[in-house]
């Protein structure tokens, strides 16, 4: 196994690993790191993301196994495991194939069910768009309304439009195509955190609802009013000091 791009940011505290969102990488937790300085952060490029480039189709078992990996390689036994979006499809999957090595779960505009069939269309549609029109602006802006809302990100649209078709084929493929994990949730018995935003336009409030009641020993569901998808980096005032308690407590 080739290991994934990573970054340990270093400290003496306890582990806890940040998992970004789709089209995003480790940079997107700036607000996390500066703020979560009591612990040993780690960030991890999830394939097809970052510095991790996606060699052929995969799913989020397999990105799980990945991060598994990197904490073998600085030997780690276990780390609270923070996700937002598409991270905390990841972050699940970990806590579902390792759980006594996930000490504490917080994930972040998630959720645990499949993708709904008719989203999962938009999304190849927009793709196609993506692909075949090399990244116009205005599918740029569609997706940057459905990640951040309003919240200005010029920096993150041009980003994008260095990705690699194929690349974002094999990370869209596995996005769309993923399998449910809520019937499963039961079993992740470590202490979790689900944060949530009113202004979510990829999943309602509803998703992260039905994970917080079916988690075992989750906190009570935290909702930001008016958060948007990619909540930590778009309302990190709000989830920050959520996110240091729990991990003040639990990591």
């Amino acid at each position: 196994m080739t290991l994934p791009g990573y970054t340990d940011h270093g400290g003496d505290g306890p582990v806890v690993v940040l998992l970004h969102s789709f089209l995003m990488d480790g940079r997107m937790f700036a607000p996390q790191l500066a703020a979560l300085d009591g612990f040993r952060c780690v960030t991890v490029d999830e394939r097809g993301h970052g510095e991790t480039p996606a060699t052929g189709p995969f799913d989020y078992w397999d990105v799980a196994r990945d991060v598994l990996a990197v904490l073998d390689e600085l030997g780690v036994s276990h780390a609270a495991v923070v996700g937002t979006s598409q991270g905390g499809f990841v972050a699940l999957r970990m806590a579902l194939l390792a759980p006594s090595r996930v000490s504490a779960l917080a994930v972040l505009g998630t959720s645990a069910a499949a993708e709904d069939p008719a989203v999962a269309a938009g999304y190849r549609a927009v793709l196609d768009a993506w692909v075949s029109g090399g990244a116009p602006p205005e599918v740029l802006d569609g997706v940057a309304q459905i990640c951040f809302g309003g919240f200005p990100v010029d920096e993150w649209k041009e980003h994008w439009r260095s990705v690699a078709p194929e690349q974002l084929k094999l990370t869209m493929g596995a996005l769309v195509d993923r399998d449910a994990v809520l019937p499963r949730a039961g079993e992740i018995p470590c202490p979790a955190l689900v944060l949530h935003g009113t202004a979510d336009l990829a999943y309602p409030v509803e998703r992260a609802a039905e994970l917080a009641d079916a988690l075992p020993a989750a906190e009570p569901l935290v909702v930001v009013d008016g958060g948007a998808h990619f909540l930590s980096y778009t309302h990190p005032d709000e989830v920050n000091p959520a996110l240091a308690k729990f991990l003040g407590t639990h990591a």
